[in-house]
């Protein structure tokens, strides 16, 4: 098993335990969960708009389990070279939180929706470590493990 294998099975359990807490307690606030956001409880309230929240919760928590799905594929019959550009395509799709969902994050953790104040700073944090362990594995793997 070399470095890459390890972070995308890092990576696999915590995405595994976000899905568990997106399908099952959905209103946590660890995690994934839609408990940090003010308006997830206000959702209830209104019957029409709570369905469509929670449809697009559990549609978030499937198009996670296809990746960690194929993530298992790559790690089982995934050659080096595969497992490589797997990390890559982690690295760039994770970085694209940072151009579409963290401006929204932000604005709403300014106007004070969501639990507790400065959620978007700390989970802009912690994707950017994730970005940051992938990229110094896969630097790690080119530098001292690849045979080239």
């Amino acid at each position: 098993m070399n470095i890459l294998s390890i972070v995308i099975i890092a990576f696999l359990v915590l995405e595994t335990l976000n899905v568990m807490l997106l399908y099952f307690t959905p209103d946590s606030n660890r995690g994934n969960g839609m408990g940090a956001f003010k308006a997830f409880e206000k959702s209830k309230a209104d019957p029409e708009v709570h369905s469509m929240v929670s449809y697009l919760i559990n549609w978030v928590a499937g198009t996670k389990l296809i990746f960690i799905a194929l993530l298992i594929v790559i790690l089982i019959t995934g050659n080096e070279t595969t497992q490589i550009f797997s990390v890559i395509a982690l690295i760039l799709s994770i970085a694209l939180f940072y151009w579409r969902l963290f401006p929204i994050i932000r604005k709403m953790d300014a106007k004070d929706q969501i639990t507790p104040k400065g959620y978007s700073k700390i989970l802009a944090i912690m994707i950017g470590c994730f970005i940051a362990i992938f990229s110094i594995a896969l630097a790690v793997y080119l530098i001292f493990f690849q045979a080239v």
